[in-house]
């Protein structure tokens, strides 16, 4: 019996999860997880993640809803940020990492306002992703740069 409890709590969840997480569902999925952490996952937020996915990544715009579906499922099943700042953390470096960082900005800031959850949680990840603090605050500062209208 302890032997099958061994096997249920041992790493073979993990081996499943690395053999299919990526680059893009780890992205995707703290893309996500920022734009609903304010209560409000707002259709212009789901709209940058999709520009940003088509944009930086290989996700067509034929599979994004596919995609965003396999992201949405895979953080729903995840009870932390931990399998995907652990993929971050091992797959990048800390310019990848800071292009992140921008990028979960540009969603929490896409509905023209960034809630103090969203700031909390892109923190939390700059935290956990071992980005300095220092590169932390110039992606928000160059993204809130970016987001004013010009007069």
């Amino acid at each position: 019996m302890f032997e099958k409890l061994k096997q249920l709590f041992s790493g073979v969840e993990e081996d499943t999860a690395k053999t299919t997480m990526s680059l893009e569902l780890a992205t995707a999925a703290l893309l996500i997880e920022v734009s609903k952490s304010d209560f409000q996952q707002d259709p212009v937020e789901i709209e940058k993640i999709h520009e940003l996915l088509v944009r930086c990544f290989s996700v067509s715009l034929a599979d994004i809803e596919e995609f965003m579906a396999t992201a949405t499922a895979l953080n729903k099943d995840s009870t932390s940020l931990y399998p995907f700042t652990s993929y971050i953390n091992d797959n990048c470096n800390n310019l990848e990492k800071y292009e992140l960082i921008v990028a979960l900005w540009e969603v929490a800031i896409e509905d023209g306002q960034i809630d103090k959850y969203e700031d909390h949680l892109i923190r939390k990840i700059s935290d956990l992703i071992y980005l300095p603090h220092t590169e932390f605050i110039r992606a928000k500062l160059t993204t809130s740069e970016k987001a004013k209208p010009s007069k």
